[in-house]
């Protein structure tokens, strides 16, 4: 992916304000526990739903029901943003990632985004692959996304200041 090209935009932040680093940014995606996942639906309408996700090879990995309203929106549109951080006004960072969500079907890459998920999450979410599947700790099967960043927003809170990440394309 590359490093982003990264800026402030003094029209939304403090006058002394810096941008929020991409170090900074990456690794509020890999600590955050929640994620807001925004797809489209057929009639244009959006749709919010709240979802755990991995950070991992630089871009954002989650999973959903192959029948759930996400699945469907994804088939037809594939263009996500998964929004992250904390309801404070005055401290913490609040990320917005917007990209395009890519099925997973390669078996190394189940294996290896499984064994992420259960050392993020402590054991709590344990995904296993069968039949060539990634297979919810309830026995079911999801579908397993990928979300490499295109462009990434960053809002620091307490000093102000709007960054943006671009980066180029692949």
């Amino acid at each position: 992916m590359g490093q982003p090209m990264t800026t402030v935009d003094t029209r939304y932040s403090d006058s002394e304000a810096v941008p929020t680093t991409w170090e900074n940014t990456s690794r509020a995606l890999a600590e955050a526990e929640l994620f807001w996942l925004t797809t489209v639906s057929a009639d244009g309408r959006p749709h919010v739903t709240p979802l755990v996700a991995v950070w991992s090879d630089e871009a954002l990995h989650f999973t959903t029901g192959a029948d759930e309203k996400k699945a469907a929106n994804l088939r037809a549109n594939s263009r996500v943003i998964l929004t992250t951080g904390c309801n404070t006004w005055s401290e913490g960072v609040d990320v917005v990632v917007e990209g395009e969500a890519v099925l997973v079907t390669e078996e190394a890459v189940m294996k290896r985004l499984s064994e992420a998920w259960r050392a993020k999450w402590d054991g709590r979410w344990q995904y296993h692959l069968e039949d060539g599947s990634f297979h919810h700790p309830g026995g079911f099967a999801v579908l397993l996304y990928t979300v490499v960043p295109t462009k990434v927003f960053a809002f620091a809170k307490g000093a102000f200041a709007q960054t943006v990440h671009r980066f180029p394309p692949t």
